[in-house]
């Protein structure tokens, strides 16, 4: 059975061995200091933080999304800023990413934040497949410094 949640306290411990793979799937890491500070801040709950949902498959947690709201500039409504979304490997082809996403945009619809979006590596071809049946994908390119 699947249930998607607000992160918690108790999660901390599965939440941090999946964003571990989450991060080795990008070719990265980061210290445990910010790990922590990072779980402390999705916990606030004060405005402009990151919030965190998790998926449990039978009382596991099989993996978590990561998102933000925040406002925009030529709008009244404010958007959701999806950061990161994981799914366990063994649990993968489940629904789960699609239940996560959903979630996001159920509580993006609940708060009148319809607007949700997110960025994507371009070689990331297995997530694309299932983000361009959720979403229309944008004519805009990212840039960073």
């Amino acid at each position: 059975m699947l249930n998607i949640r607000l992160v918690q306290a108790a999660d901390k411990a599965a939440w941090q061995v999946l964003l571990e793979q989450y991060l080795g799937f990008y070719e990265t890491s980061r210290s445990q200091d910010i790990i922590d500070t990072v779980f402390t801040r999705m916990l606030s709950g004060e405005a402009g933080e990151f919030r965190g949902l998790v998926a449990e498959t039978n009382g596991v947690i099989t993996g978590f999304t990561h998102f933000l709201s925040h406002r925009k500039m030529w709008d009244v409504a404010n958007a959701i800023y999806l950061q990161d979304l994981f799914v366990a490997s063994s649990a993968r082809g489940q629904g789960i990413a699609r239940a996560l996403i959903e979630e996001v945009y159920a509580i993006g619809d609940a708060e009148g934040t319809p607007k949700v979006y997110w960025l994507t590596q371009e070689n990331n071809h297995t997530a694309q497949a299932l983000y361009n049946r959720l979403a229309q994908r944008s004519e805009f390119i990212h840039y960073t410094r």
